[in-house]
């Protein structure tokens, strides 16, 4: 297998706290790589290193070939970067900016009118080309970043949390652009808060806590560390009120039966027992030393879903 990135024994430090501490990745070439991480866990530092960005204080780390601290303009030479807020000057019109940012990377006149062109239909931007970039939404505002990322084709592109804040149907947009740059061969590494987000477009996943990687495997991997079904209890109106997991025995099963009885006991009152299959979202919680609050969790992660779903059903009408 040969790699796209390979980083040993990452460390680094800002003032008394390490944010990195021991790091290992290894990411294979033409895939889609996640790494998730509670805030503060170290994505960021961790794109920001393999970047060149910021360098580590120890431990070593390859690029598409090239070492990050000793050729760095051979790294940025070979991949582009999209971060967490869009790069994108809202005085010119989408068209403006990805002509501006060809001609800077090198392309002549002609060729950054055409590379523009390109990337305008591939982002369906055409319409909105000759708007001024201020007038756009959240989500043609990370098409276009993403299309100025791509200007210059590279073999590997990072992506910092690159739907946050977007609205579901334009997540969706979005996930199916960056399915499209990884089919045609090319490595995607992207950090990530939303769990259905790794599921859908990673083929490898990697769960940052800590400083260290605590977990890495396929979406599927993940999920049997859990190993059994998730037991629910729903209110009257489905809401999601609390939820554990447990090993899928029917100890476990009864267990996790006896412990919503005692959350009823305090209070919190449902209508029915449901269960179902382990989600990422169970994996997360389990690895990352929350799942002691799952139960707790509950009833705030369900009313985020359902609002998503609903969401997503608005988004889509039409």
């Amino acid at each position: 297998m040969t790699l796209a990135i390979d980083a040993r024994g990452l460390g680094k430090r800002f003032g008394k706290a390490d944010v990195l501490d021991g790091l290992d990745l290894a990411v294979a070439e033409g895939s889609v790589f996640a790494l998730l991480g509670p805030n503060g866990s170290g994505k960021t530092t961790t794109i920001n290193i393999l970047t060149t960005l910021v360098r580590p204080d120890r431990g070593t780390a390859t690029v598409a070939g090239r070492d990050v601290v000793r050729d760095p303009d051979g790294v940025r030479a070979r991949i582009s970067l999209t971060g967490q807020s869009a790069a994108v000057d809202e005085a010119l019109t989408g068209r403006e900016n990805l002509v501006m940012l060809a001609r800077l990377s090198g392309l002549s006149a002609r060729a950054a009118r055409r590379r523009a062109d390109e990337l305008l239909e591939r982002f369906e931007l055409v319409d909105a080309a000759g708007r001024r970039v201020a007038a756009y939404s959240g989500g043609m505002r990370r098409r276009l970043d993403l299309g100025l990322s791509l200007v210059v084709p590279t073999p590997v592109v990072f992506l910092d949390e690159p739907t946050t804040g977007l609205d579901p149907h334009s997540r969706l947009e979005l996930w199916a652009v960056i399915g499209e740059i990884a089919a045609a061969g090319t490595t995607v590494f992207l950090t990530t808060q939303y769990l259905e987000e790794a599921d859908r477009l990673a083929e490898r996943i990697a769960v940052l806590d800590g400083g260290r990687i605590v977990a890495e495997g396929t979406a599927a991997e993940l999920k049997s560390r859990i190993g059994g079904d998730v037991v629910e209890l729903r209110g009257a109106d489905d809401e999601l009120l609390a939820e554990l997991p447990t090993d899928g025995s029917v100890h476990g099963l009864r267990a996790a039966v006896d412990e919503l009885d005692r959350l009823e006991a305090s209070g919190r009152t449902g209508s029915y027992v449901a269960i179902r299959r382990p989600s990422l979202d169970d994996v997360f919680l389990a690895i990352t030393g929350s799942g002691g609050r799952a139960a707790e969790a509950g009833a705030a992660r369900g009313a985020a879903r359902g609002a998503a779903r609903d969401a997503d059903l608005v988004g889509t009408k039409g």
